[in-house]
């Protein structure tokens, strides 16, 4: 690291090039095409809405800070031209959310892509270390975090979200060159490709409606007839938000759900004692909801439920998370890369079903780890 590349990413941040029109884009993509590395983040507003709406597409390659305006360009193909660049290395801090974001606006996922975060990670870093304390501990750089609850969808964006949402990428570059260095020293470098492979696919993935009811916390436990009720509202909803890009809470809460599985209403008058239904969405929905309710045991299609564990699987876990966390100790990174006690219960499941070990623990995990654990699985 040296210190003028630092002194001159924050210069570019005081400076951003904000892209509105699409002779500024073209002008942007030309200098794209010269580079071969490029920070990327996205500012969007996820509030009332089932899809993020992108509010802001930041780029930088620690020297320029460009703000891509998708509200005001309209036309994204410039951006979708840089996302699917083979020679030019996306480098984005904690994607996930981006990922799903820029799918949904753009079409695209950044390939190549390095997620910093994940870097840290595999450096001895918290597994969900922002950017802020990245740059701290990387470049002992300070970020302002004020603007980070901002409407990036309402306009005109100020002065300070300006500066924020460039700060927020022009070190990105920097940050990677330090990180591949130490990575490539520890052998690690080849982790990181196949974990961000694994976030691309994924950031693919989505819920069929049907399976929605595999979300709810507890749905386990409910006898089959509040089972079967509770996929068929869940399956509703699910597409009901989906079709009218409305945050599944704004449909129907999941407690009201949860609540109208086991009281299983027959009339209007049911309906109104279940807690949490607003009584806009319960006029609009009532006779939805009740034809719902009373059909859903004609679904005699298998319902999914996970079984609770038995006391030897539980003394399995315990006995695998010693071993995540000895060998977290020997590698100097946090258990939870290794596997976290949810994952763990995923791969004794597996074990008990005679199915295939979750692929998380395929890869390099497989030698670390899994053989380990496996042994334990399987005694």
């Amino acid at each position: 690291m040296t210190i003028t590349t630092v002194k001159k990413a924050i210069e570019a941040a005081q400076h951003p090039i904000l892209l509105e029109t699409p002779a500024q884009l073209a002008e942007a993509k030309t200098a794209w095409a010269s580079k071969t590395i490029l920070g990327i983040d996205t500012e969007f507003v996820r509030e009332r809405t089932y899809r993020a709406e992108l509010g802001l597409v930041q780029i930088s390659d620690g020297e320029t800070a460009w703000l891509l305006d998708p509200i005001a360009a309209k036309d994204l193909e410039a951006l979708r031209w840089l996302l699917t660049q083979p020679d030019i290395l996306k480098v984005l801090h904690s994607c996930s959310e981006d990922l799903e974001v820029l799918l949904n606006s753009v079409g695209v996922l950044p390939q190549p892509l390095v997620d910093t975060q994940i870097a840290c990670a595999m450096l001895g870093q918290p597994l969900q270390m922002g950017y802020h304390s990245a740059c701290e501990w990387l470049l002992n750089v300070p970020i302002d975090k004020e603007q980070t609850r901002s409407n990036w969808c309402k306009r005109p964006l100020s002065e300070r979200q300006l500066h924020y949402a460039a700060m927020d990428v022009v070190l990105l570059p920097e940050m990677l060159e330090l990180l591949r260095t130490r990575l490539e020293d520890l052998g690690r470098w080849s982790w990181l490709e196949e974990d961000v492979a694994r976030m691309q696919r994924n950031a693919q993935l989505t819920v069929a409606p049907e399976e929605a009811y595999l979300r709810f916390n507890g749905g386990g436990r409910l006898d089959d007839p509040s089972l079967r009720v509770l996929r068929a509202l869940a399956c509703w909803r699910e597409q009901t938000a989906i079709d009218r890009n409305l945050a599944r809470g704004f449909v129907i809460p999941d407690s009201a759900l949860v609540q109208m599985a086991k009281a299983k209403p027959a009339s209007i008058g049911d309906l109104r004692n279940i807690d949490g239904i607003h009584p806009r969405a319960l006029k609009r929905n009532q006779q939805a909801l009740l034809q719902l309710i009373s059909g859903a045991d004609s679904d005699r299609s298998p319902l999914t439920r996970h079984e609770q564990l038995s006391d030897v699987q539980r003394r399995k876990i315990n006995e695998m998370r010693k071993l995540v966390q000895a060998k977290a100790q020997q590698l100097g990174v946090e258990p939870a890369l290794l596997a976290s006690r949810r994952e763990l219960e995923k791969l004794i499941r597996a074990n008990g079903n005679g199915e295939p070990v979750p692929e998380r623990f395929t890869g390099w995990r497989k030698a670390v780890i899994t053989d380990e654990l496996m042994s334990v699985a399987q005694a």
